[in-house]
């Protein structure tokens, strides 16, 4: 059996490869469905405002059945540092590829949208098989837009041995179920009342380890918000929401670790059909840990996720994310996360286009008091470099050939690492 690297698999690696391919089987009812998108004709409706898609993303309608899949493959190539091993060790490198099916869906009924996402990231590594994982996302929902009332329901299953974070390089096995719900009462013609809440599990496996530690002892968590909101109709694509609450975080085996904050935020959100997509939030946070030793955080939070297509060729993206993260680290328990991404592509001329990516975060992290530790309140950086081409093979199919680097410095050498990505991509409906 010859790999797509060109290399014969050793005979160790079939029961391997076998499990692994039983343990994706379970999936194959998605990928059927994926396919069979890829082939149906698409069908358009009247734009919707009452919940439902926007109707140019929607490939596919059956009725009141409404879907939008998408199929990438952002990486079919080398990497060079398969464990981000630090500097003073040699880099393990290996041929990868990553192929990431996904379906959007919604279902009309009545007046109300049944919606849901099914998502998987399939990764392969061709040496290092403990790297190999299938990962899934999976999103379940209920939008009822009532004549003053509108009611949102949700639940979502993550199943995933994904990096959790910038901070964690280990793939570690995790599942984390949330529930979230929403009520809002229209007050005025264009201004929404309302409340919302959710829960959260975070729960690892129990030989989860990273660096000495037990993953499951240091980050298995719940966590619960509440929230009163305030929301105004800007314009019918565009709306702003006031909201302050209250979360609490609770770890089952560290208990030193919990934790209780108040947020208070302001938020746009664009609708799908905007010229500018997605939406903004800024607002204030006052952390505050139990544990008499730790100090809390007080001040700005921020998340963002944005895209603007300027003149039909030139596509801008942007993400922004300021926000408390927990480290593994019982001794440095917490970290403010700040950074963000930039991503331009540029068409060149016909089906041809140029893309230039960008990242930067910045891990502060902060000590307990009287705790030994190498470096005491520390700042890490993760710094990413991309540039790619691509040819567009049809309206939704696009090929390209990446190359990415990427980079973490700290204090302390042995948390540093760099590492190049190369290789082709492939996706389609994104």
């Amino acid at each position: 059996m010859r790999s797509s690297a060109g290399h014969l698999l050793a005979d160790r690696d079939l029961p391997i490869l076998n499990n692994w391919l039983y343990i994706s089987l379970k999936r194959q009812i998605f990928w059927a469905l994926s396919i069979a998108l890829l082939v149906a004709p698409a069908s358009f409706a009247q734009t919707t405002a009452d919940g439902g898609p926007d109707p140019a993303t929607v490939r596919v309608r059956l009725g009141p059945l409404w879907l939008s899949p998408t199929v990438s493959m952002p990486n079919l190539g080398i990497d060079t540092n398969v464990f981000n091993d630090p500097l003073n060790v040699t880099p393990k490198r290996d041929f990868t590829f990553d192929v990431l099916p996904k379906t959007d869906l919604w279902l009309r009924m009545g007046r109300t949208w049944l919606f849901g996402t099914v998502g998987e990231e399939i990764i392969w590594y061709q040496t290092y098989t403990t790297e190999r994982s299938v990962n899934g996302t999976y999103t379940i929902g209920w939008k009822a837009p009532l004549n003053r009332l509108v009611l949102t329901t949700s639940a979502t299953q993550v199943n995933t041995r994904s990096r959790p974070g910038f901070e964690i390089d280990a793939r570690a096995h995790r599942r984390e179920p949330s529930y979230a719900g929403s009520v809002e009462v229209r007050g005025f013609a264009k201004t929404f009342l309302g409340v919302r809440g959710s829960w959260t599990r975070v729960k690892f496996d129990e030989d989860a380890v990273f660096r000495g530690s037990s993953l499951e002892e240091q980050l298995g968590r719940t966590v619960t918000t509440g929230a009163i909101t305030i929301r105004h109709e800007l314009t019918p694509l565009t709306s702003i929401t006031f909201s302050g609450g209250r979360s609490e975080q609770r770890f089952k085996s560290e208990p030193l670790r919990n934790s209780k904050s108040a947020d208070y935020s302001v938020g746009l959100v664009f609708d799908p059909a905007a010229l500018i997509k997605g939406g903004a939030t800024v607002g204030y946070t006052v952390y505050k840990p139990e544990a008499p030793d730790l100090a809390g955080y007080r001040g700005t939070t921020a998340s963002a996720s944005l895209t603007y297509t300027l003149l039909g060729s030139t596509r801008i993206a942007g993400t922004i994310t300021r926000e408390v993260e927990f480290s593994y680290d019982v001794n440095q328990p917490y970290y403010v996360l700040t950074g963000g991404t930039a991503t331009i592509a540029q068409q060149i001329f016909g089906p041809i286009d140029a893309v230039v990516r960008v990242g930067a975060q910045r891990l502060k992290y902060q000590s307990r008091t009287g705790a030994v530790v190498a470096a005491p309140d520390r700042i890490d950086h993760v710094r990413l470099y991309g540039l790619g081409f691509g040819t567009h093979l049809g309206r939704d199919l696009r090929l390209g050939l990446n190359i990415d680097k990427e980079r973490r410095t700290s204090v302390l050498t042995e948390r540093e690492y760099k590492g190049l990505r190369y290789g082709l991509s492939l996706t389609y409906g994104i």
